[in-house]
Parts: C-alpha cells; sequence; structure tokens
C-alpha cells in the first residue's frame, strides 16, 4: 500500500506506526468478538450484526478523516493510489471471498485475530487462504486474459454517481446513522 501521506522518519513513518496501527485495530476485533468464526458467519445468517456495525463504523471514521484531511489541506486525495477496477473477475473474486468467508467462518483480517487468540480453526483458514494465494500465482498464466479482463481503470464512487465528494459523504453518514438506528432497535426487539 502506498502511503497517503507524507510519513518519513521525522513524521514517524515507517513499520512501528503501521505495527502499532495493525495491532490496535487487531484489538479492536478481538474485543468485539470477531475472533469468533459463530459472529462473522451470524453475519451471513442474519442473527448477529456485529460484523456490519465495526466495519462500518471503521470505513466511516477512515472516509471523514479523509475529508477532513483533504479540507485542512494535509491530504491530497488526487495523489491517494486507487488500484484498477477490472469488473469481472473482481465480481467472481469477491463471491469466491464470500463462500470462503462463510465456510471458513473467517475473513483475512479475523484470521489472524482468531490464530493469535490460539483458535485453531482460525490457523487452519489462514493457511488455507495462503495456499490460496499460492495456487493463484502458479495458475494466473493460465487465465491471465480473463484477470485482465473488463478494464475501467481506477474508479471512484463519486465519479460513478457524478457528486461531490463531500456530498456523498455525508449521505453515506446520514445513512448510516439510520441503518444503526434500525439495527439497535431490530436487537433490543428479539433480546
Amino acid at each position: 500500500m502506498i502511503p497517503v501521506l507524507p510519513l518519513g522518519h521525522t513524521w514517524g513513518g515507517g513499520a512501528l506506526p503501521a505495527a502499532l496501527i495493525g495491532t490496535a485495530f487487531g484489538a479492536a476485533l478481538e474485543r468485539a468478538g470477531l475472533g469468533s468464526p459463530r459472529k462473522l458467519a451470524g453475519q451471513f445468517y442474519g442473527y448477529d450484526l456485529t460484523v456490519l456495525k465495526v466495519m462500518l463504523t471503521a470505513i466511516l471514521t477512515a472516509m471523514i478523516g479523509l475529508q477532513l484531511l483533504s479540507l485542512a489541506g494535509v491530504l491530497d486525495l488526487g495523489r491517494v493510489y486507487l488500484p484498477p477496477t477490472f469488473l469481472l473477475p473482481q465480481v467472481i473474486g469477491g463471491l469466491l471471498f464470500g463462500v470462503g468467508f462463510v465456510v471458513g467462518g473467517y475473513c483475512p483480517g479475523t484470521c489472524f485475530v482468531g490464530a493469535v487468540g490460539g483458535r485453531f480453526d482460525a490457523v487452519f483458514a489462514l493457511l488455507g487462504m495462503v495456499a490460496g494465494m499460492l495456487v493463484y500465482g502458479a495458475a494466473l498464466p493460465l487465465f491471465r486474459a480473463f484477470a485482465d479482463s473488463t478494464a475501467l481503470g481506477a474508479v471512484t464512487v463519486p465519479e460513478l454517481l457524478r457528486v461531490r465528494t463531500g456530498w456523498l459523504v455525508f449521505f453515506l453518514v446520514a445513512g448510516s446513522l439510520v441503518l444503526f438506528s434500525a439495527i439497535n432497535r431490530w436487537e433490543r426487539s428479539r433480546a
């Protein structure tokens, strides 16, 4: 990942801040119970929406933070690296990821959280993820044409919707607050 701020030695950049941030995020995931495959699978089966709440909160926090840094002139969003979009391969990859998530009970981040927490199923899921990456890398020449198909370049949601980023952030935050309220009411009604 390319850093979005000029974090050199004078700004505290490097492996140490990344390790601290990763550790804090992992601790937050564990505290939220996301080291448990039952809680993760509960998202897909509709009986536990903790994953939605935690991850949407993380996404909204990052989105608001980036927007505020941009408005303050600290960050030029135009210089942030965006990976290119390959529509069909990414849709297929997303479906495979979702199936693996439901079957294994873990996503890549929560594999590490569960493994560090001593869960052997998380260790096996982690090993399966690594094996899958190795197989994909070895087999890529066989389906390179498909992997490179339907290239759209670096696409953003504001560009697709033809709306200013600030308005999109505003409406996503407002919609998320309504969603959180509805989830909380639903959870209280089930208790």
